[in-house]
């Protein structure tokens, strides 16, 4: 009772959404969204819309994106737009182009059906077109079905399937695709109903002996996910899901208020998509060709065939040796093989790609407030490179980042304005960043004004050693000096000394070390000593033998 004499009210649905949220928040962490909460969606999934990283359209409404449900594009229409991005897989972007064609074009028909006759529509029967893509790492098969659904405009859902049991206490439950896809439209259930769900690292759910799946719950998660693939009502909301049982709760409460208005998702239209590296297949499908042909021409057939040979020859038999349920392989009549990449493909990713990586590297040196140019020879090195990584496109990306790093972090704020990655760089990235870097600070353009003003008035070529690069910045900072006046001052009378040692040793071009900075008179005193000895061969050494270092004075 109150103070009053009246009976305690119950608290207003919304306010006691906040004071469980801060409860869960306090003892739990994280963040738990319940409906009605400011900023929080009351769409059937309770969640915030998402994005994909693939970049697919935000789809709110069939109105706002009418060709979902109005297909009319034909299979070499996709087939040109996965051209921009991936590379090569010509018969695989064919086969996955006339699929989904096939699977729209159905569906399409089918709601149309629905709005002239329900009860009809209902009766119609048809086989999912689910596919199931094989092939190597990082040979393209996550971006082309992202990419598909990107150009199609209908939700995209990815997830890898180690992450889900069959019960869902452990991992995830596979029934949460369905509802992110919901969540993905913006909760709008029937754009979520035409989606694509894309399913990787399927080969792990393989049940065989020997095999690394994960025997008794792969299988199960095998058997789960059967129904979704075919038809299937999926709840809105999962029933383990404790910010979903409070939205259904508060619903009730309100007599139903703004909730959902369906309870479960459809999944009769949704397309399908698993795919895997499989590893071990190929040798499934060899041993059966092998046993069932003889003669040498068999056998060196066998011999000479590829990875992507065997993979193209696999038959349902092979997988369900490799460890799939028949019943879920059946489910899956659309087979895409993936061929491995070439260096020259990988070559021509970084080229030709519009979803190339060297776009994404000339964005993350701009935010440093640095140019980067890639020059052709460099990039047929990294390529050369990415093949031996054996993981693909993401090999290139591998290669690029150790390659790169040094640059981004020594350079930013250094004076430097464009970064030149050439064949050269390649021999030694973290000497050429720190050689940029100690130009910069030894004020580069000065320095080589120098250089050029040098060779132009005595005929001799002189470089600077990273290191001495770094003496000069050093000593133009304690003096005061412009770098190019500094080095006037430390080399002014080297050219009778380099003249003498281009008369004894025939060079002319010379690289100056940091002693050549700190001790500019002791060392070409050297230089000259060494190149007399050098001459009468009393030293044993040839002028090619000295790189601009000479040995240790004697007193």
């Amino acid at each position: 009772m109150s103070d009053d004499g009246k009976p305690p009210q119950p608290p207003d649905p919304d306010e006691l959404a906040r004071q469980i949220q801060e409860f869960m928040k306090q003892h739990f962490g994280g963040n738990f969204p319940f409906p009605g909460m400011p900023g929080v969606a009351s769409g059937a999934a309770a969640k915030p819309p998402a994005r994909d990283g693939g970049g697919a359209k935000p789809a709110t409404s069939k109105q706002a994106d009418p060709d979902v449900f109005d297909f009319h594009l034909r299979p070499a229409d996709i087939k040109a737009h996965l051209d921009r991005y991936v590379i090569r897989q010509d018969e695989a972007k064919k086969v996955l182009a006339i699929a989904v064609c096939d699977h729209y074009n159905r569906a399409r028909s089918l709601h149309q059906l629905e709005q002239e006759d329900p009860d009809k529509a209902r009766q119609v029967e048809f086989a999912k077109l689910n596919m199931i893509l094989v092939g190597p790492t990082g040979v393209g098969k996550t971006y082309l079905i992202r990419h598909i659904a990107d150009f199609i405009g209908v939700p995209f859902v990815k997830a890898d399937a180690t992450k889900f049991s069959e019960t869902g206490y452990v991992g995830g439950d596979v029934d949460d695709l369905v509802r992110d896809l919901v969540s993905k439209a913006d909760g709008d259930v029937e754009l979520a109903e035409h989606g694509i769900i894309y399913i990787d690292e399927i080969d792990k759910l393989a049940s065989r002996g020997g095999h690394q799946g994960r025997d008794v719950s792969g299988r199960g998660v095998q058997t789960t996910l059967l129904k979704l693939m075919e038809e299937t009502e999926v709840p809105a909301r999962n029933p383990m899901d404790i910010s979903g049982q409070m939205q259904a709760m508060f619903q009730m409460q309100r007599g139903g208020g703004k909730g959902p208005s369906r309870d479960t998702i459809n999944t009769r239209n949704i397309l399908f998509v698993v795919s895997g590296a499989f590893s071990g297949l190929e040798d499934i499908v060899s041993r059966r060709l092998r046993s069932g042909r003889i003669g040498f021409g068999a056998m060196h057939e066998q011999e000479t065939a590829g990875q992507d040979e065997w993979f193209a020859a696999a038959a349902t038999e092979d997988f369900i040796e490799y460890g799939f349920e028949a019943e879920f392989i059946g489910r899956l009549p659309v087979r895409v093989v993936c061929s491995s990449l070439s260096e020259n493909d990988l070559f021509e990713i970084m080229t030709r790609s519009e979803g190339s990586v060297i776009r994404q590297f000339g964005s993350e040196f701009e935010a440093y407030g640095l140019e980067l140019e890639i020059r052709e020879d460099a990039m047929r090195e990294v390529a050369r490179r990415a093949v031996e990584e054996k993981t693909g496109a993401r090999g290139l990306l591998t290669v690029w980042e150790r390659i790169l790093r040094d640059f981004k972090f020594l350079l930013p704020d250094s004076g430097v304005e464009k970064v030149v990655i050439d064949d050269a760089v390649m021999n030694d990235p973290p000497a050429a960043a720190a050689r940029l870097a100690a130009e910069a600070r030894a004020g580069g353009a000065n320095v080589k004004r120098f250089l050029r003003e040098f060779e132009h008035q005595h005929g001799l070529r002189l470089s600077f050693t990273t290191e001495a690069l770094m003496e000069i910045g050093r000593l133009s900072g304690e003096r005061g000096n412009d770098p190019s006046a500094l080095c006037a001052e430390l080399f002014h009378d080297y050219q009778f000394g380099l003249k003498l040692v281009r008369d004894n040793t025939g060079r002319t071009s010379f690289e100056l070390p940091a002693k050549a900075v700190t001790q500019p008179e002791r060392w070409l005193s050297d230089m000259v000593v060494e190149s007399y000895r050098a001459s009468s061969g009393s030293g044993g050494a040839s002028p090619g033998d000295h790189h601009g270092t000479p040995p240790a004075h004697e007193g």
